[in-house]
């Protein structure tokens, strides 16, 4: 009988261990997919690594396009969400439709599905905040990133009000193009994320 017991908490011991990873999915746009940096040296890749040293059993899944809107991401996600079944979604998003000057009432639509189908897979949200130049006009940049504060209060999502914060006025920190991060950079922006994303991070 002693024999049966052993084996069958053996057996519940190795099912544990082959149970799959819980996702942590990054929507995000170049700042996330890295662009002009090597891959391990994104602030994606550091997340995993800061995961794995701190005892979190999350798997990171970096699903970020650079030149990516929010649109672009609605029409993606949800086949990301089927396929990864993800535990967090990371929505680092909003530059390029800020860029472009997309109306704001499009950027809002576009993030409240975000945000509605990515819970009702049953994940939680983290918003990543962008702002604008001020030379877009003091409305729209006002009203763009206001826009995040507004999703988060509606949805009560956790919020970093601007990812960029300690990097975008460091020219050390900013590639040439003064739009994109250095490698240099990347442990800043981990950093800004970091107390944010780790209220919705179980160990």
């Amino acid at each position: 009988m002693l024999g049966l017991i052993g084996l069958a908490a053996t057996l519940s011991v190795h099912a544990s261990a082959a149970e799959p990873q819980p996702v942590v999915l990054v929507v995000g746009d170049s700042l996330s997919a890295g662009y002009g940096v090597a891959v391990d040296s994104t602030w994606v890749a550091l997340l995993q690594k800061r995961l794995a040293a701190q005892g979190y059993g999350y798997r990171v899944v970096n699903a970020s396009i650079s030149g990516d809107t929010t649109g672009g991401a609605r029409a993606r996600l949800p086949r990301a969400l089927e396929l990864h079944k993800p535990a967090v979604v990371v929505l680092e998003l909003g530059g390029n439709d800020g860029l472009r000057g997309l109306p704001l009432r499009q950027v809002r639509e576009n993030f409240e599905f975000l945000i509605e189908r990515s819970r009702a897979a049953g994940a939680k949200v983290v918003l990543v905040g962008m702002r604008m130049p001020p030379n877009y006009g003091a409305a729209y940049a006002d009203g763009f990133h206001a826009l995040y504060g507004e999703l988060a209060k509606r949805y009560g999502t956790p919020l970093l009000g601007f990812f960029l914060e300690g990097v975008a006025l460091d020219e050390k920190l900013m590639q040439a193009d003064g739009i994109h991060p250095t490698a240099a950079a990347q442990p800043r922006l981990l950093d800004n994320l970091w107390p944010v994303l780790s209220q919705v991070l179980k160990k």
